[in-house]
């Protein structure tokens, strides 16, 4: 998984350098720090996953469930600035799902390095990048409508495992001051390591603002 990580790497600084020969440009231009950006951001989508299927000790099957439904959830981004668009940093975020109707709930934690590449169009920065990093998921499943009492439950399952994160996204920013400007951005997360059957994929899209601190 290094190597793999490493190759990426290398063919991305062999692309740069060969775009900027090919325009007449010194290559190091395209990585001086030129600042950096950062910012908050709420969520939501479509998620879709698999049919969850429990079965009681005495392996007895109890109605499915399907994973699917619209999340919420929020998180933020930094990004350092190298060059007009190349940019590194990081970002984290947590999202739930409600599903099932019945209090079955689905936590996702992810974060990791990101790059990206931007454009900038007036005063729109169009961008398109990808996250490399790890998560979680804990997923409680409810058979059963739950009773408002003090009593134990049946009925219920829960589950957490950890995975790696392949995430990639794009995405606008439109510059209203220098300073700050507003985001709109979409991504698809993937679980590259430990394919579960009730790990929803689907889009998210983000809104939210950024901070800039740049180089004039």
């Amino acid at each position: 998984m290094k190597r793999w990580f490493k190759t990426i790497g290398l063919v991305g600084w062999l692309a740069i350098a060969i775009e900027g020969t090919a325009f007449g440009e010194n290559p190091a231009d395209y990585f001086r720090y030129q600042g950096f950006s950062g910012g908050m951001m709420l969520h939501s989508g479509w998620l879709s996953g698999g049919s969850m299927t429990l079965r009681t000790p005495a392996g007895v099957a109890l109605p499915a469930q399907s994973v699917q439904g619209m999340p919420y959830g929020i998180g933020g981004a930094i990004r350092f600035h190298f060059g007009d668009q190349f940019r590194v940093g990081t970002e984290g975020y947590v999202s739930h799902l409600n599903y099932g109707g019945i209090g079955s709930r689905m936590d996702i934690s992810w974060g990791g390095l990101l790059v990206d590449w931007r454009w900038e169009i007036g005063r729109f920065s169009p961008y398109v990048g990808l996250t490399f990093g790890g998560g979680g998921v804990r997923n409680l499943t409810v058979v059963d409508a739950r009773r408002d009492d003090m009593v134990l439950e049946e009925g219920i399952s829960y589950r957490t495992y950890s995975f790696m994160a392949v995430d990639p996204f794009v995405g606008v920013e439109f510059e209203m001051t220098r300073r700050m400007r507003l985001v709109l951005k979409a991504d698809c997360l993937l679980d590259v390591s430990n394919p579960q059957p009730d790990f929803p994929v689907g889009p998210r899209i983000y809104f939210g603002f950024i901070f800039c601190h740049l180089n004039e």
